[in-house]
């Protein structure tokens, strides 16, 4: 071998020696970095309780927290508070000297924002809301998973197994519909619904929608009333975007002359209805929390540290980084091929081959009827923010009542 050949082989060989000394020195500091050299102490205020599956995801989020982080951190929670309530409360941690408040109702956004201008020391985390990406608050930010594409498969299912019943012949395909509970006329509601309703659709073409609103977040009763009225108006699947399990117990207790099953949202509710209950999805809350809390530790801006899509002080993210969640199908009531298309589906998802807000349909806005969206042009939900934005009612499709 020349010895001018030679030596280029062993600097090649040398260099990628030190890239390779290079990445685990990095991957070094980067796990010393993630796990923070600061204590601090962390505020979490829910509209809910453990009793509530949507406050209860974050406290269970913050239990981990506590689990992982171990004496680095203390945590202060404030369950039930009112909208009206949560300056007082957050007033309290702060002045508690938390150095990060995580808030998880959108009622709470205006205020937690106009607090946070109060104390530029402390960063304040606010859920599901859509004001951090304009008129930027440095120590404001705002979180939400893409749980739009965990409905969409959710419908998937529930539009397998009313296949399913009509192949069987227990309904025909005009009884194939479906009742939403829904708590309020907001985007963040009609983008779920219509995302369950066209992954419905996918698998059951007959399927049509009802929807009904509470007007509330949280009405167990209320709940459960808007779920019975849904059934004897011959809807087959119920689901909703409401905090209660009053929609899963009122399916597991119907009398009627059709089947029902439910499809519920935050938690597992086979529990409370193991007859009907047939999936779930929810929004994992971890994802964000820690890394926000590793962020705040070592005094590093939360966008920079945490994947995700990035709208200012505003991210959120899907399947791809862990942020929704399928839950457990039913194997006592699952359609044929549930799981594989559940799998299947999620991987799609991921890599972007599943596009959710497309089709043969024309949706008008509820609030405003010059505005529509022909769905034919694709709808990119959450392309601008965390927080859904979809807001049309698909014409002649789903019924809002």
């Amino acid at each position: 071998m020349p010895g001018a050949e030679k030596k280029k082989i062993i600097w090649v060989v040398i260099a990628s020696f030190i890239c390779i000394l290079e990445f685990f020195a990095y991957r070094h500091l980067e796990e010393k970095v993630d796990f923070g050299h600061k204590d601090i102490t962390v505020g979490l205020i829910v509209d809910g309780d453990e009793s509530t599956p949507y406050s209860e995801n974050f406290i269970r989020a913050m239990n981990t927290m506590k689990s992982e982080f171990g004496d680095d951190i203390d945590i202060l929670i404030r369950c039930n508070v009112p909208y009206e309530d949560v300056e007082e409360v957050l007033r309290e941690l702060a002045d508690k000297k938390c150095d990060i408040i995580f808030t998880n109702s959108y009622g709470y956004g205006e205020t937690v924002k106009e607090i946070a201008k109060e104390y530029p020391g402390i960063q304040f985390c606010q859920a599901t809301c859509d004001n951090a990406d304009k008129n930027i608050v440095s120590n404001y930010h705002t979180f939400m998973g893409e749980i739009y594409e965990g409905r969409y498969i959710a419908g998937m299912v529930a539009g397998l197994k009313l296949t399913e019943l009509i192949d069987s012949g227990e309904i025909i395909p005009e009884e194939a519909w479906i009742g939403y509970v829904g708590a309020y006329p907001y985007p963040e509601v009609i983008s779920g619904y219509t995302a369950f309703f066209l992954g419905a659709r996918q698998t059951c073409p007959s399927v049509r929608m009802r929807v009904k609103y509470t007007n509330t977040w949280t009405s167990y009763m209320l709940e459960k009333e808007i779920a019975g009225e849904l059934i004897d108006e011959g809807c087959i699947i119920i689901s909703q975007h409401s905090d209660t399990i009053g929609p899963a117990v009122m399916c597991e207790n119907a009398v009627t002359d059709h089947p029902v099953f439910h499809v519920g949202y935050n938690q597992d509710m086979i529990d409370v209805a193991p007859t009907t209950s047939l999936i779930g999805t929810r929004v994992n809350w971890t994802p964000y929390i820690r890394d926000a809390i590793r962020a705040t530790m070592n005094g590093r801006k939360i966008e920079e540290v945490i994947r995700g899509n990035v709208h200012g002080n505003d991210i959120g993210a899907g399947f791809d980084k862990g942020w929704v969640e399928m839950l457990e199908l039913n194997p006592a009531i699952a359609p044929e091929g549930g799981q594989e298309l559940i799998n299947r589906s999620i991987e799609d998802m991921k890599n972007g081959r599943i596009h959710v807000f497309r089709g043969d349909y024309i949706g008008y806005n509820p609030t405003d009827p010059s505005d529509s969206w022909d769905l034919r042009t694709e709808y990119h939900e959450n392309s601008e923010s965390s927080a859904p934005t979809f807001k049309y009612i698909l014409q002649d499709v789903i019924i809002v009542e």
